[in-house]
């Protein structure tokens, strides 16, 4: 491998660039689940057993991830992109651990409040 392709900042970029398509994959049907709600009770009935299944609650878990480790490693990337000083790639490359850390923590908290 690229001695540039095992960095950490190149890392962090893939990791944000990755979670932001499987995003957008998995939003629009997470989405039309939740739309199909809007069409009455039973619907909603119908949904909310769905929504019960173990594996949707999986489904839930990684999008809920995704969506922490998008956000985090975002707030990374704009910062990269918005500040002018030296050697700014070494202070941000701090960002990156406490970015996933906090993503972990968020979705265990979600996966314990889901299967409670």
């Amino acid at each position: 491998m690229h001695p540039l392709r095992s960095h950490q900042g190149y890392l962090a970029a893939l990791g944000h660039r990755l979670s932001g398509v499987l995003l957008a994959l998995f939003l629009p049907f997470h989405f039309l689940l939740l739309g199909s709600a809007l069409k009455g009770a039973d619907e909603l009935d119908r949904y909310l057993r769905f929504a019960d299944n173990p594996l949707v609650k999986i489904a839930e878990w990684v999008l809920v991830i995704l969506l922490c480790i998008h956000l985090l490693l975002g707030f990374r990337v704009l910062r990269l992109e918005l500040t002018h000083w030296p050697h700014r790639s070494e202070r941000l490359r701090s960002w990156i651990l406490p970015g996933v850390i906090a993503s972990a923590l968020v979705g265990l908290l979600f996966l314990v409040r889901a299967f409670s």
